[in-house]
């Protein structure tokens, strides 16, 4: 009897579609703050390599500040702004980011990253984005020898270590190399003097055997970099700060 009223009854189907539009309405909400926090809050990441390594390992999860916001206010010439990340901060790396994508392609995009977790992406992101660190800001002169960088920094007369200017202590994996390898190639673990540019930060791996970093890449725009790690949550093991 009560299954036929819901099949037959014009108030049953008008409640069940009623329902239905609420369903939708608060799925659409949650899609669009979504994209909102992700955007100009915070957004979350899995690291799909070990170029991070001992400090960040593949499958970590992290959450990463956005640079949105900073930025804004960078542009409107905001008293007093500055970048939202210091040297040693691990950082996300947006390397398509003055490149232009159709608009249909983002939005499906984002459907596809809220409904599975971060999973599936159009945008490639094992080829767009990278997690580095911070060593370099605008105006630092940066040498390399055996794989640890020495700081000058624009405002000083004197050049540290990289471990020396960190806002946090931090551990890198130094691979060895053969004695006589040829000091040309970023392998070699040396790189002669280099003076960032007004916007230009350098960045590096934690595994300094991995030169997908501005070794090769050369100094990055502080505009592709568009966010900081705030926190690492997964694994429950090494849950905390990053």
């Amino acid at each position: 009897m009560f299954d036929k009223w819901r099949k037959y009854s014009y108030a049953a189907q008008k409640n069940r579609r009623h329902r239905l539009l609420w369903i939708f309405l608060a799925v659409l909400a949650l899609y669009v703050l979504y994209n909102l926090l992700a955007s100009f809050v915070f957004s979350v990441w899995a690291l799909e390599n070990d170029a991070m390594r001992p400090s960040l390992y593949r499958g970590d999860r992290l959450v990463f500040s956005s640079s949105a916001i900073p930025s804004l206010l960078a542009d409107l010439k905001v008293p007093n702004s500055s970048l939202p990340f210091r040297r040693g901060s691990i950082v996300l790396i947006d390397m398509d980011r003055n490149e232009k994508e159709k608009t249909p392609l983002l939005i499906i995009d984002g459907i596809l990253r809220f409904f599975t977790a971060q999973r599936i992406s159009l945008s490639g992101n094992g080829e767009r984005y990278y997690v580095k660190r911070v060593i370099g800001l605008p105006g630092d002169e940066i040498t390399m020898t055996n794989f640890i960088l020495r700081v000058k920094p624009a405002d000083s007369s004197y050049t540290l270590t990289e471990f020396e200017l960190s806002g946090k202590p931090y551990d890198v994996n130094i691979p060895q190399v053969p004695a006589l390898w040829d000091e040309a190639i970023p392998f070699s673990g040396n790189m002669d003097r280099m003076v960032l540019g007004e916007d230009e930060c350098f960045v590096i791996s934690d595994d300094r055997s991995n030169t997908n970093d501005s070794r090769t890449w050369g100094p990055v725009s502080a505009d592709f970099i568009r966010g900081r790690a705030l926190f690492r949550y997964w694994p429950f093991t090494r849950m905390g700060l990053p």
